[in-house]
């Protein structure tokens, strides 16, 4: 009996790999079942070989067993399709070479071992630096100088947190790899709800863009090649950053699961259980779409986006309930009709923060997405 418990547990945790989280603390799990889920397949598998020894409920506890087991391998092996598709999928994408290695020994989207054994190195040391300053004190950045030689294009990191949270300390392992695949990494604070509202985050990328540049040559920055990249809050805002600044050293943008769409987004808004999303909106926006529609259409990269909008990408998971994958999707149609140089890293699987670990299937494979998006955008 205690068996069956367990399996009918595990098999509830298994659908969080099918379906978004219905519940807030339940989206915290869905990114440990989705991104470790080698953990759970071993849990699963220990529980059916035991059956052996069992005799109520032994088939029905089993049948059970199976369809959990599954559903957690079911992320593995999606991963495993993306990944053998991701290469051409690139190069149609934005050109020949998109997709060319990187210098590291093994150049694959997708490795099992990887998710168990880890395949990251010691975090790079950086240097902290004050570049602009606000009524709150000086806003300042973490600096992790590029692995290579000369000057080399930067990636100015903007991290998440619904505007209001988080800081430049926020999943520092991708900073890592990205200087030592020799790009500089600057990983910026910036102006938060409720004492600032948008535009504010915005200026403080043009602060600190201002700030790269002023210092390039001590900071071995090469300033006619900038790339933004922003997860969450941040994906918005590196978003609307790109597409108004209208600054010709930016290459490139990457957003990691950003709200690109706000008008659409105040009118959809996620699950109350999850997420108070038009609260978040409002307030950082400065009121309800009603009192300023203004600053929903000016915050939204759907509707700032041009013909001359620089190369995109967006990486999504479908079983999102904080952002709406229909963000992303909406936004990929934009592209489209505009003719930007883009790509959508769609992840069936995956949750909000699913890059919370780059060995786990999201992680990887967005890891390696962004890797061959800098090598063409960089060129």
């Amino acid at each position: 009996m205690v068996r069956f418990i367990f399996m009918i547990f595990f098999l509830l945790l298994s659908l969080l790999c099918v379906f978004p989280a219905p519940a807030y603390y339940l989206w915290y799990v869905g990114i440990l079942v989705s991104e470790f889920p080698w953990i759970f397949l071993l849990a699963v598998f220990i529980l059916m070989a035991s059956g052996f020894w069992v005799n109520k409920y032994r088939a029905i506890g089993s049948i059970t067993g199976a369809v959990a087991f599954a559903l957690f391998l079911s992320p593995v092996v999606r991963a495993y399709s993306i990944g053998k598709a991701l290469d051409h999928n690139l190069e149609a994408a934005f050109g020949k070479g998109a997709a060319q290695p990187d210098g590291k020994d093994d150049p694959q989207p997708f490795h099992f071992w990887h998710m168990i054994s880890g395949m990251n190195a010691a975090q790079l040391p950086y240097t902290t630096m004050s570049y602009s300053t606000s009524a709150n004190g000086p806003l300042t950045l973490d600096y992790y100088r590029s692995a290579g030689p000369g000057k080399r294009p930067c990636v100015i990191v903007v991290h998440g947190g619904s505007w209001s949270a988080g800081d430049s300390r926020q999943l520092p392992e991708l900073s890592t790899v990205l200087a030592k695949a020799g790009y500089n990494v600057a990983t910026i604070n910036y102006r938060m709800v409720p004492e600032y509202h948008s535009p504010a985050p915005v200026e403080d990328v043009q602060a600190a863009l201002s700030y790269l540049r002023a210092h390039a040559a001590d900071m071995d920055v090469d300033t006619t090649r900038f790339i933004l990249l922003g997860r969450s809050a941040g994906g918005q805002i590196v978003l609307t950053a790109a597409y108004t600044l209208h600054d010709s050293a930016i290459k490139g943008v990457i957003s990691y699961y950003g709200p690109a769409d706000m008008v659409w987004g105040y009118k959809n808004p996620a699950n109350p259980l999850v997420l108070n999303s038009c609260k978040i909106m409002e307030d950082y926006l400065g009121g309800t779409y009603e009192q300023v529609p203004k600053q929903y259409v000016a915050s939204s990269a759907t509707e700032t986006i041009s013909s001359h909008s620089v190369p995109t990408l967006l990486i999504h998971g479908k079983n999102d309930p904080l952002v709406a994958y229909e963000h992303s999707t909406r936004l990929e149609k934009k592209l489209e009709g505009y003719g930007i140089k883009h790509y959508l890293l769609t992840l069936p699987w995956a949750t909000h923060g699913c890059d919370y670990t780059l060995n786990g299937p999201s992680g990887q494979l967005a890891t390696y997405t962004v890797l061959r998006f800098l090598n063409q955008v960089c060129k």
